[in-house]
């Protein structure tokens, strides 16, 4: 049915597509593809219309097609937009629908990935630098990503589209890019910036380059890691937050399923969403955690509810997909693996029917309520570092300070306090 009203909507509209007729029929099979219904596939296309009629206007090829065009047609020619129905002329709308066209085209190579303007000479250091990275430091993809966003910035800043010359910066530029760059930042955030910049001038020095003055340069942030506790939910909170979902529903029961790995194994968004079918092993009672934020492998034990609540949304919520991740989408684009934002949302969502909105937003407080909860019910240090995958003890220390009832009994009394 969807794909009978796409063929008559290309077939009365082909000659208004301007510069994309080439591309509407892909077009609309891409859509149809990823699962939208038809009455929505036939406005995305009159989106792309309006859009390949402006583009045909503007005499501009379709190889030629950006992020900038899309802004100039958006921000320049919809508001003075007097073209012939259809023309769509919603934003958001349009936005949404050129987007897809868009990551269209970038598939099929009809035009390049999307790149920051930067000269050759900032890329190809960029290049070498995340190599480095990943090849010697081992470091997962975001962290990556956010340690070469401020190492360009830097490069940029510095030598704009000339060649790369570290030994005309003095000790001043350095000290005085992060803290132009840090101004207004949360502490934690200024530090990172500093320490994106020690760690690419530590790769220049790998490469036989003096930086050592550089280096020492680099400005640290005061932030003192062990001086608040470590924010969680109560008992009765987390109770609260997991019967709030709606197990009589696909989407309730694949929401379940996740916040059940998230209070029970205390794993991360990303590690949630990444979860494979392979990775679960019912004879056994395990699950294999195989893409972490140290990318190591580790085999954690499968508690009975939440294998209970996997097997469940497997039998009754799954939709029928070749995708082999456990959680994927319900709704367009199907048959596509749930992503780390859709599963911040779902918790977000339960922290709106929990009344806990104003207060927690985020998944990282259901890691520090699991290290909690097992702190008060007797477990080590080392039981937890092991369960929530510590490369170090010493990051499981914080949780210490949660224990308020046991550290009572060691505190010393006030100097001059009356006994």
């Amino acid at each position: 049915m969807i794909m009978q009203v796409v063929s008559e909507v290309v077939a009365c509209n082909r000659a208004r597509y301007g510069a994309l007729e080439p591309v509407v029929g892909v077009f609309a099979e891409y859509l149809g593809r990823r699962g939208y219904a038809g009455i929505t596939i036939e406005n995305y296309l009159q989106c792309a219309s309006h859009f390949g009629r402006w583009l045909t206007a503007q005499r501009m090829a379709l190889n030629h097609i950006d992020e900038t065009v899309l802004h100039r047609f958006l921000a320049v020619h919809l508001p003075i937009c007097r073209c012939c129905k259809p023309s769509p002329r919603t934003p958001a709308n349009l936005r949404r629908a050129l987007r897809h066209l868009l990551r269209l085209l970038r598939s099929e190579g009809i035009i390049p990935p999307r790149s920051v303007p930067v000269s050759r000479f900032v890329s190809d250091e960029l290049q070498l630098f995340d190599a480095y990275l990943r090849d010697v430091q081992g470091l997962a993809p975001a962290t990556r990503l956010y340690r070469l966003r401020y190492v360009r910035e830097f490069l940029v800043a510095r030598f704009d589209w000339g060649p790369i010359a570290l030994e005309y910066l003095k000790p001043d530029d350095i000290c005085r890019f992060v803290t132009d760059r840090a101004a207004g930042c949360q502490p934690r955030t200024a530090g990172i910036i500093g320490d994106c910049l020690r760690s690419y001038l530590r790769f220049r020095r790998m490469r036989g380059q003096p930086t050592e003055s550089l280096i020492a340069a680099v400005p640290r942030v005061a932030y003192w890691r062990l001086a608040t506790l470590p924010d969680s939910l109560t008992d009765s909170q987390l109770m609260g937050l997991v019967n709030s979902f709606d197990r009589t529903c696909p989407t309730g029961r694949r929401d379940y399923a996740i916040i059940r790995c998230l209070v029970d194994l205390g794993l991360r968004a990303s590690e949630v969403a990444s979860i494979q079918l392979n990775d679960l092993n019912w004879r056994e009672g395990t699950l294999r955690i195989a893409k972490a934020k140290a990318k190591r492998t580790t085999l954690l034990p499968l508690p009975v509810e939440t294998g209970r609540a996997i097997a469940d949304y497997l039998r009754f919520g799954r939709p029928k997909t070749d995708n082999r991740a456990l959680f994927v989408r319900h709704r367009a684009p199907r048959d596509e693996p749930v992503g780390p934002s859709l599963v911040r949302n779902a918790v977000r969502c339960a922290y709106a029917r929990c009344g806990l909105a104003q207060r927690w937003t985020g998944t990282h407080v259901l890691r520090h309520s699991v290290a909690s909860r097992l702190l008060r019910e007797g477990a080590s240090l080392k039981d937890i570092a092991d369960l929530l995958r510590h490369r170090s003890v010493n990051t499981t220390t914080i949780y210490v300070k949660v224990d308020l009832p046991k550290l009572s009994t060691v505190a010393l009394p006030w100097p001059g306090r009356r006994t």
